[in-house]
């Protein structure tokens, strides 16, 4: 065997080089987080009587068999937490609290870090167990930063403001009535709510001029104005409506109003965009 001997300056030059290597190999962008959407936040907010700021102090990974209904590519976990502040809700809380949460997993089998951070528990009490907590949903907790706080905190304030949009379940029925002048008109879209109160959306047609649609989620407060993306209104039409107009709500008489009231509910999803998720 013959063996190759390197001089001492071309074996610094070797292993300068695979310094520079390993450097390269930890300066890579390392994957970031998406941000929770509003409708995330609107999906957890909307059913959770506690919303609670916690930071997890003890954790312990639930064995697989043990964990009914699990995701495949997800651990459950037992947390033991302190409560650090109690953001809405009104239900008496101790210093010291336990839950159940899943999280999804590395290619390690390890989920994002979060022990002794402060995380957002979207939550309800358990009867007859103080400081125990079932989350919302299975993976209810975000990892809290102050824009995340802040973001749940005008959410919240939006949900318990006095005649707030009430949740959409479909569409009631639909009609358009025709103008005297071409190309004048209004379609009423009428929605079914899950309180049973009255909510429908107007759009107006004008010769000469663009749609102009609202929508009202009050017998006693019509609107003309369309809710802005991300506020509670829009949440409750563009995550809940059908995408087409169901033709057994589509109640006008005349083939032409027919059409007429199923383009408008169309102009209406158009103008209220996609609701995009991040939650799985």
């Amino acid at each position: 065997m013959r063996l190759t001997i390197r001089s001492g300056g071309q074996c610094l030059a070797l292993l300068a080089l695979l310094a520079a290597g390993l450097a390269k190999a930890d300066s890579q962008p390392k994957p970031v987080p998406i941000p929770v959407s509003y409708a995330d936040l609107a999906d957890l907010a909307d059913h959770a009587p506690l919303v609670i700021r916690a930071q997890p102090r003890k954790i312990v990974q639930v064995e697989p068999e043990r964990a009914r209904g699990l995701r495949a590519g997800w651990g459950r976990f037992y947390v033991e937490a302190k409560t650090e502040a109690l953001i809405a809700g009104t239900a008496p809380l101790g210093g010291a609290l336990i839950y159940l949460v899943d999280l999804p997993l590395d290619a390690k089998g390890k989920p994002v870090p979060f022990k002794k951070k402060s995380v957002i528990l979207f939550a309800r009490p358990v009867p007859s167990r103080p400081g125990e907590l079932q989350l919302v949903a299975p993976d209810a907790q975000l990892l809290w930063d102050p824009a995340l706080e802040g973001r749940t905190k005008a959410l919240l304030g939006e949900l318990y403001a006095q005649g707030a949009p009430q949740r959409i379940t479909g569409v009631r029925e639909a009609i358009h009535v025709s103008g005297e002048l071409a190309g004048e008109g209004e379609t009423q879209i009428f929605l079914t709510a899950a309180n049973g109160e009255p909510a429908a959306i107007t759009v107006t047609r004008k010769p000469g001029s663009e749609p102009r649609w609202g929508a009202s989620f009050s017998e006693l407060v019509a609107s003309d104005l369309a809710p802005r993306r991300e506020t509670l209104g829009w949440y409750r039409l563009a995550c809940f409506l059908p995408p087409q107009l169901p033709a057994a709500a589509n109640i006008s008489e005349r083939q032409r109003d027919r059409a007429m009231t199923a383009q408008d509910y169309a102009f209406v999803i158009g103008q209220l965009g996609t609701c995009p998720r991040t939650r799985k």
